[in-house]
């Protein structure tokens, strides 16, 4: 039953990129809005103004009081669900949606053809498959976008001018668990690992939150075959009767899953006779990068697509276009021989274990916050590929502590600054170390707000370090 907004007092929990369109958005469909809002500092001001003049009212510096009255809660993603204002929430059977329940609920409403959503979510590699999604989406001549956690709003999408045959979505941890009606047209799970636990509480919460994106699905179900965890995910998951379990692997495909013969992207899933036949999508030197991470995200956008109904030569033409964004396994240059890589975006060590089984011989760039996460089992399992390691950061500790336990023959400089010029000498001090065939790579597994504003000015710096190297 679509919901009445008419006349309901409706909490907004968070200024920002959700919750201002979210305010905005209620507001016009008559609902009483109020937003609440920890901060209180110059940007928050300059938005409640914005809101406040269209009647909305605000009240800033106090986000854990719930006002009186409240029927309903739209909150921003990352608000915890302990917060107060949710436990008091709960105890007044006030419902709780985030922006993605949200946008579901909004789909049609103005009489216009819903919108189908193929949606994504992983520990990494989100952005960039869903990003590949889009861009087969096009090459099919689709009308679609890529929206949700990569920045561009899942309300402007669905309550907008623009018409969409189709949406490439991504959708965070935090997003699933506020969102408990979405039921994707299909939906991948692209790998788990431990993340955000501190929000979650606990790896189990976090997964269960990851696996609500198979909720409901009609077509397909795609997981990481190389990742049990998201098969059963897909085993636990409700879906529509009919709905298939689609794998992809980068070795040689089963039917029903997409994989790599010989260099070639297969489909042995949305095939006839798929115990016998295999459809050709494209080749591996169609994405870019080629990196074997980068590869299996191609293979879940594909499977998406394919689900959509897709053809195989879109398939191909949206990988051949599609360009990835900055700090993802981007090639910055070679200097002597040796190759210089930013991947800076590589804040965790399930990213970092993927960036560095791309290369043979590496001298790792590594470190800044850790978050909480441990470094011995990255570390054994790149060890054979280590030339040398240049440490920088504030828990940069952590990882030579591990580098000492599993690969104590790499030579390891551990530079005793967090002020931004240390990247400038972390990266000179990687050259002294490289030799003509290896790769050095910023894969640093730790977050960055220790040196850098985000990963982005990380890798800006580690680009700008190899440039002087150049000169």
């Amino acid at each position: 039953m679509p919901f009445d907004f008419q006349g309901t007092h409706v909490t907004v929990a968070g200024l920002g990129v959700s919750g201002v369109p979210a305010a905005k958005v209620l507001h016009g469909l008559g609902a009483r809005v109020t937003v609440v809002n920890d901060g209180d500092d110059e940007r928050a001001r300059a938005q409640a103004a914005e809101l406040e003049a269209l009647g909305v009212t605000v009240r800033l510096g106090d986000g854990d009081t719930l006002p009186d009255g409240t029927e309903l809660i739209v909150t921003a993603p990352g608000w915890k669900p302990t917060k107060p204002l949710f436990t008091a929430a709960g105890e007044a059977d006030v419902p709780v949606w985030g922006d993605v329940e949200l946008a579901w609920r909004l789909r049609g409403l103005d009489g216009r053809k819903a919108a189908p959503w193929l949606a994504v979510t992983g520990t990494n590699g989100k952005t960039t498959t869903v990003q590949m999604l889009a861009s087969i989406l096009k090459a099919a001549g689709l009308r679609t976008a890529a929206v949700g956690n990569i920045g561009v709003s899942l309300l402007d999408a669905v309550t907008g001018e623009t018409e969409y045959d189709v949406l490439a979505v991504e959708l965070s941890s935090y997003q699933l668990h506020w969102a408990p009606s979405p039921r994707p047209h299909s939906a991948a799970v692209l790998n788990l690992a431990p993340d955000h636990l501190d929000w979650h509480g606990s790896m189990e919460a976090y997964a269960a939150d990851k696996g609500r994106i198979y909720e409901g699905n009609t077509v397909a179900c795609v997981y990481n075959v190389a990742d049990k965890a998201t098969e059963d995910l897909v085993r636990e998951a409700d879906v529509e009767e009919g709905c298939r379990a689609i794998g992809f692997t980068l070795g040689t495909p089963a039917p029903g899953q997409l994989g790599v013969v010989e260099g070639i992207l297969v489909d042995r899933a949305f095939v006839e006779d798929r115990q016998k036949n295999a459809q050709e999508l494209a080749e591996v030197s169609d994405v870019d990068p080629p990196a074997p991470h980068n590869i299996a995200n191609a293979l879940a956008a594909a499977a998406l697509a394919r689900a959509y109904g897709v053809p195989a030569a879109a398939v191909r033409d949206g990988l051949r276009a599609f360009t990835p964004d900055a700090h993802r396994i981007a090639h910055v240059a070679d200097v002597d021989g040796v190759a210089y890589v930013d991947d800076s975006k590589a804040t965790n060590t399930h990213a970092t274990e993927a960036s560095l089984a791309a290369y043979g011989s590496i001298v790792w760039i590594a470190g800044g916050l850790a978050k909480g996460a441990t470094f011995d089992e990255l570390v054994a399992g790149a060890a054979e590929r280590l030339r040398g390691a240049v440490l920088i950061g504030a828990d940069r500790a952590l990882i030579r502590e591990a580098l000492a336990r599993h690969a104590p023959e790499v030579p390891v400089v551990d530079l005793d600054r967090t002020d931004t010029g240390a990247m400038l000498q972390a990266v000179r001090e990687a050259q002294r170390l490289a030799r003509p065939g290896d790769t050095v790579l910023l894969a640093p597994a730790c977050a960055s707000m220790d040196m850098f504003t985000n990963y982005n000015k990380r890798g800006d710096a580690f680009a700008e370090a190899v440039r002087e190297l150049g000169a």
